[in-house]
């Protein structure tokens, strides 16, 4: 179906995706302004049940999954024992059992992790990422369009919440949450049965066909995320991070208890990291790539994570780690792109607000 649109297909961690339709640009500003459509059916599904279920989230994440009722949405990261990010994820709350959400990038290594951290707790752990298609519907003409298709009240459905209902007379998990910036926008979890998955595309586009929707490939998903300040796993944080230099602190509740990588992030937060990861702008027009040198007061300071043109901002944006004393909104630093020193400036983000 992405190819008899025309998208650009690349391949993508063992999955044949969209990088490309109309073109990046076109498909961000669709988003912004209107209603987009992403095919992530690639993200892997865990369902985590048991009389231990809540203890073992507990233990595998950094966030209070405590602090959820049936029917939310937590997002969340897991760590390695020495605080490094095994990768981020949303916790979905069914009451009694849970559905983790991971990137499709690290299915197998974070259900092998997960499975590692098994012991001592009475649950079961199943991978069931091929039984999901999903589709992520974003922008501000994205409540109206789907309404169409579902009894469910969507303007009812508070941010980070989710429901069981029918999608076009199809059942589905319907959520709302979002990796774009977008105020509203939803998640629809359904069969990965070929006919009901295609029956679910072509009836969203048949539903946003008066607000111009169009499909969204990766590129467009990438631009839309920098510009939300969305961390990108094996870009900005992986391994060799935590939570705390990359930011994501409101995601971690040592007080909850133990977990993986508590003692690490505990003396982050009591003595101070020595590296944040910050939001800029690049002066001129070219594009700070991932990996390039970040220079302050003369010397190398850290790397660009992220980079990319902002269509919303018409300027080059990018995210990268620095020593905490440049992390500041304001100051100035140089990225080194090619054989070039280009002047850019450390500003806080989002750096685009959510519409």
């Amino acid at each position: 179906m992405h190819k008899s649109l025309g998208a650009k297909i690349v391949e993508f961690a063992g999955f044949e995706m969209p990088v490309q339709y109309e073109g990046i640009i076109a498909e961000h500003l669709a988003v912004r302004n209107s209603v987009g459509v992403f095919d992530v059916s690639h993200m892997g599904e865990f369902f985590v049940k048991g009389k231990d279920a809540l203890a073992f989230v507990q233990k595998v994440t950094t966030n209070d999954a405590s602090k959820l009722v049936k029917g939310k949405v937590q997002y969340s990261a897991a760590c390695y024992e020495d605080g490094g990010i095994v990768d981020d994820l949303l916790v979905y709350c069914f009451g009694d059992y849970f559905l983790l959400v991971v990137n499709g990038a690290n299915v197998q290594k974070d259900f092998e992790w997960f499975s590692k951290n098994k012991t001592g707790f009475d649950v079961s752990l199943e991978d069931k990422s091929d039984d999901y298609s999903l589709l992520a519907v974003q922008g501000k003409n994205s409540i109206t369009a789907l309404q169409k298709l579902t009894g469910t009240n969507l303007s009812e459905m508070k941010y980070y919440t989710f429901t069981e209902g029918r999608v076009a007379g199809i059942d589905a998990i319907i959520s709302r949450t979002g990796y774009t910036g977008e105020k509203i926008g939803f998640e629809i979890y359904v069969s990965s049965d070929k006919t009901i998955s295609e029956k679910l595309w072509n009836s969203v586009f048949d539903a946003g066909k008066e607000f111009n929707i169009k499909p969204i490939g990766l590129g467009a998903r990438d631009t839309l995320r920098l510009e939300a300040g969305y961390c990108l796993y094996g870009n900005d944080i992986d391994n060799t991070t935590n939570t705390i230099e990359a930011g994501l602190e409101w995601i971690t509740k040592p007080d909850k208890g133990d977990f993986n990588g508590r003692s690490r992030i505990v003396s982050e937060l009591e003595n101070g990291v020595k590296r944040k990861l910050a939001g800029f702008i690049v002066d001129g027009r070219l594009v700070a790539r991932h990996g390039y040198e970040i220079y302050a007061n003369g010397a190398q300071s850290g790397h660009v994570t992220s980079g990319s043109f902002s269509p919303c901002m018409n300027k080059n944006i990018g995210l990268g780690y620095v020593q905490k004393q440049y992390s500041e909104p304001g100051t100035k630093i140089d990225i080194k792109i090619r054989n070039d020193f280009v002047n850019a400036e450390i500003v806080k983000i989002p750096f685009v607000g959510k519409n």
